[in-house]
């Protein structure tokens, strides 16, 4: 459906709409679509607000709903990696996100990366389609209707008007950091006698990504040019705080060249074939869509000038005359500190009709959004069918990644965080180093079928 065909819906029939449905859903991002979706599945009405396209955030550009606005990388497929069992956990659970990434992958070597143009597409075009929904394209206005069950998932960008109401509800102060947009350049700008095909860190594949070989002289000059760029200044309201897992490759270097060469330009299973040998540092590019016209510079999040991206980025091997199809930049990410506000279920503890769902909540990443909303949508679900809400196993990658946000240490030391194995349980000191992956893997998969039984699931 067209985005004017979506818009050209009667305001009045749609909020009375809404106020008739079961489930309420605010903000069509990748935790939005999800609830809904799930909210969906169990047969329930579900009334979706997005404020796209009458009003756009700082980072979004794309109408369509699931706008990735960062990288198109949902991440290591492998489910002996924390992120892999993430997704095999949601396919499992029938998740719209992963069966659309499925559809709409490129080639990434061992991670799940889609043409995020025709991914968002086919989300928006799912949901439009879907029987019992009601999206209204209109910014939300709070107050929040107490007397109805809401899945607020407006993302870590949310307007002004739901982040002061959400601040006031909570009863605390949102947290702000930061997050980085890498650049993407056209291939047909890329000089192929300097670059060579590989894959990341010389894992066997079909040599799905381009690398930027440099030696350590040439490293040096652009270590250097890095170092002494111009950055874009936040605001003098903005508390300059960053993600630790998506810092801008300028913040990096600045803690000494070698966090770049043991970090996102690292050499390591890589050899230059002009060389014979191994490169002092390395810059790879990951395909952006299928026809591999566009290639995002992989773990260059940056919040350099665009005259500073121009001349410092040209410094690398390859890179002399590149265009870029999109610039990096800096957003403000918005979360709640989610141990002192919410409760097990991701409600607000003051009030448990309000579910929190997406990187607002605590979660950080596509994967970790998308999880993390199926389940807020689940839990609604459950609540406005008079069921009691539920946990998912702690040995799964989805319950340790909500075990995340009850806390563990002072409320001020909460931050987002990705899934990762430093989450789940751990394992028994019989269980050798090498055999953790294996184990928990284990763990998780023999958790799910008993849950899924008890609580009469069925895979929609």
């Amino acid at each position: 459906m067209a985005v004017d065909d979506m818009t050209a819906v009667d305001e009045t029939m749609a909020v009375d709409d809404a106020s008739a449905s079961d489930v309420t859903i605010i903000g069509g991002g990748l935790a939005g679509c999800e609830a809904c979706w799930r909210a969906l599945a169990n047969g329930l009405k579900v009334t979706l607000w997005e404020m796209k396209p009458k009003k756009f955030s700082p980072a979004h550009i794309n109408p369509n709903l699931a706008e990735l606005v960062c990288s198109n990388s949902f991440r290591a497929d492998d489910p002996k990696n924390a992120v892999g069992l993430l997704k095999e956990e949601l396919r499992l659970l029938g998740s719209l996100v992963m069966s659309v990434a499925d559809l709409t992958k490129v080639p990434a070597g061992r991670a799940l990366a889609v043409d995020r143009e025709e991914f968002s597409r086919l989300v928006t075009e799912k949901l439009t389609a879907a029987p019992n929904l009601t999206i209204i394209r209109e910014e939300f206005t709070p107050p929040f209707p107490f007397e109805q069950i809401i899945v607020v998932a407006a993302g870590p960008l949310a307007s002004d008007g739901l982040t002061n109401e959400l601040k006031r509800l909570a009863g605390s102060e949102n947290l702000h950091f930061y997050d980085a947009l890498a650049p993407i350049v056209a291939f047909e700008s890329l000089n192929l006698q300097k670059i060579f095909a590989a894959d990341r860190y010389g894992e066997p594949g079909q040599g799905d990504y381009l690398n930027c070989p440099l030696t350590k002289d040439e490293f040096m000059v652009f270590y250097d040019a890095l170092t002494q760029a111009d950055r874009t200044s936040p605001r003098p309201f903005e508390n300059m705080k960053f993600f630790e897992g998506c810092l801008p490759i300028e913040v990096m270097a600045a803690r000494g060249e070698k966090t770049l060469t043991f970090g996102p330009m690292k050499p390591v299973g890589l050899t230059d074939p002009r060389t014979g040998r191994k490169p002092y540092a390395v810059v790879q590019l990951r395909r952006e869509n299928p026809q591999a016209s566009s290639w995002n510079m992989v773990g260059f999040q940056t919040r350099l000038t665009r005259a500073s991206q121009d001349k410092v980025f040209r410094l690398i091997p390859g890179l002399e005359n590149a265009e870029f199809s999109r610039y990096g930049a800096i957003h403000r990410n918005t979360y709640l500190q989610a141990p002192q506000v919410l409760d097990q279920y991701q409600r607000l503890k003051l009030f448990p009709t309000i579910f929190l769902a997406g990187q607002i909540s605590g979660v950080e990443g596509y994967v970790e959004s998308a999880a993390q909303g199926l389940w807020a949508g689940e839990n609604a679900s459950r609540m406005a069918l008079g069921k009691r809400p539920l946990e998912p196993p702690r040995d799964t990658a989805l319950g340790s990644l909500l075990s995340h946000l009850k806390g563990y240490g002072p409320p001020s030391s909460f931050a987002p965080s990705n899934v990762n194995f430093g989450l789940f349980p751990s394992p028994p000191p019989a269980i050798h180093k090498r055999d953790h992956s294996s184990w928990r893997l284990a763990q998780a998969r023999d958790a799910w079928p008993s849950f899924l039984e008890e609580i009469g699931y069925e895979r929609h």
